[in-house]
């Protein structure tokens, strides 16, 4: 009989905070024509430069010569040479996001460059097309510096410098597009906004209008309250969803390599904490307008500066870095991408949903503390 009053009263709260938000029009213009300008702002317009990146290198000549080949990567302050043992083992750490391209120096090097054909491997990680290009242009000076400088050394300037090649393949964006890049960033942004900034007003609205002490005299309880206060925006969040995923595919011709219902189950976790963030703020501030600022200050604005859709996040201070691995937001942005671009990596998937299912346990938890039933 408990559970069957408690199904009741959720259902009623359901329905009440429904058509609550139909007969607000404001909260859904917000929720979906503000969504659909981001996506068109966002993905047409943005572009920024890279300026750091990791280059796992595949040593299978170990002679003089191939030593001096990528002894200007070593120097070099855009880049940050890992030595692999293997290309299986190079090939995994771009995959665990630990390296942003392979410079590949095969077995026969050595012997090619003698005859005047020697050639380099550059496979770059797609993903972002901008660190791409950039380490492409990166590592082709720092090889041709090498070998000029030991032709220099030789009184030979130029002549095994001309004598290389840098081949390149370019992995998980064929089209070298930095609107691929861009794009599956724009479903972070959005859950973070439809989440965060409107459900932060909800609370402190009914504080100020005096609807919330009335709600205090029913039977519901607090657990039940953020359940009916969540399930409406979990909706318009789903709508918001599939717009992104139907204006990547179709309108930017973004390929999504990974499952979709891991992208769907995902990005409604990652809704989930940023609806729980909303409700705290709205609950501890209890006015719309420091709620709605506290909103952007702690969700959207770090979801956009401090997640990894504007910066590389290894070109900032250790501190940012730190605070930023502090925010649901970088997790699951790193997780979108990936499943958009790469596909289904389950160490990544694994990790970065439960981060987020910590997250929106103990951001449920505070919220039905800051609606316990007492009246200030």
């Amino acid at each position: 009989m408990k559970r069957s009053a408690s199904v009741t009263r959720l259902l009623a709260l359901l329905r009440k905070e429904t058509r609550q938000m139909l007969r607000d029009r404001s909260n859904l213009y917000v929720g979906l024509a503000l969504p659909l300008v981001l996506i068109l702002l966002f993905g047409y317009g943005l572009s920024f430069d890279v300026t750091d990146a990791r280059v796992a290198v595949v040593m299978e000549d170990g002679s003089a010569a191939t030593v001096n080949a990528v002894a200007g990567l070593v120097g070099s302050d855009y880049l940050s040479p890992i030595w692999a043992h293997s290309m299986f083992e190079a090939e995994q750490m771009i995959r665990a996001d630990e390296a942003d391209a392979i410079l590949r120096v095969p077995a026969d090097f050595t012997r090619n460059l003698t005859a005047g054909q020697g050639q380099l491997q550059l496979i770059l990680n797609g993903v972002d097309s901008n660190t791409a290009q950039a380490i492409e242009g990166y590592a082709n000076s720092a090889v041709t510096s090498a070998l000029l400088h030991r032709a220099d050394r030789q009184a030979d300037v130029g002549t095994e410098a001309a004598s290389v090649a840098i081949v390149q393949r370019i992995w998980f964006n064929e089209a070298s597009n930095s609107t691929w890049f861009f794009v599956p960033g724009l479903v972070v942004l959005i859950m973070t906004l439809i989440g965060a900034f409107l459900t932060s007003l909800l609370i402190a609205r009914e504080w100020e209008r005096g609807t919330l002490e009335s709600l205090f005299v029913t039977p519901a309880r607090p657990l039940e309250l953020v359940l009916s206060k969540l399930a409406p925006y979990v909706v318009i969040g789903a709508i918001d969803l599939v717009m992104c995923l139907l204006a990547a595919k179709f309108l930017f011709e973004v390929p999504i390599r990974g499952s979709l219902w891991i992208i769907a189950f995902s990005s409604i976790l990652y809704l989930l904490v940023s609806l729980s963030l909303g409700l705290v703020i709205s609950g501890l501030t209890r006015n719309q307008f420091a709620a709605s600022q506290i909103a952007l200050l702690v969700s959207f604005m770090p979801a956009l500066m401090l997640s990894g859709f504007v910066f590389d996040l290894r070109n900032v201070p250790v501190v940012i870095q730190v605070v930023s691995n502090l925010l649901p937001a970088t997790h699951f942005m790193g997780l979108i991408k990936t499943l958009f671009m790469a596909g289904d990596y389950w160490p990544q998937i694994i990790r970065a949903n439960v981060i987020l299912a910590i997250y929106t346990t103990v951001l449920v938890i505070v919220a039905r503390r800051t609606l316990a039933k007492k009246l200030d």
